[in-house]
């Protein structure tokens, strides 16, 4: 059993996190830190405008994590095969990207 990631989430350069799964499937766990993780008053309060909608189906779906960047860009993941780590490397190192200012501070 792996430990939950623990990252610092900064969503400044993030509209929107849609985050749907069905939590009666055995490969939703990495999804459900992913979401508890973006959804905390900490990471919420690095921009108060980003959306963070979840929708809990119950339709044997795969879990999927909708990115909607400040830009227009998207990042779709899909949960079931991907572990906590991995869904959030793959999202800070695309908000790092896209943050003027993290990018100043990553070159000091």
């Amino acid at each position: 059993m792996a430990a939950p990631c623990k990252a610092t989430v900064v969503l400044k350069a993030v509209k929107k996190i849609a985050v749907q799964f069905c939590p009666f499937e055995s490969n939703t766990r990495s999804t459900r830190e992913f979401l508890a993780l973006v959804g905390s008053e900490k990471a919420r309060a690095t921009n108060i405008n980003c959306q963070v909608v979840s929708t809990v189906k119950h339709d044997k779906s795969e879990p999927v994590v909708d990115v909607t960047y400040v830009d227009g860009e998207q990042l779709v993941m899909k949960g079931a095969n991907l572990t906590c780590s991995e869904m959030m490397s793959a999202f800070q190192s695309r908000c790092t990207n896209k943050d003027p200012q993290t990018k100043a501070a990553a070159k000091k």
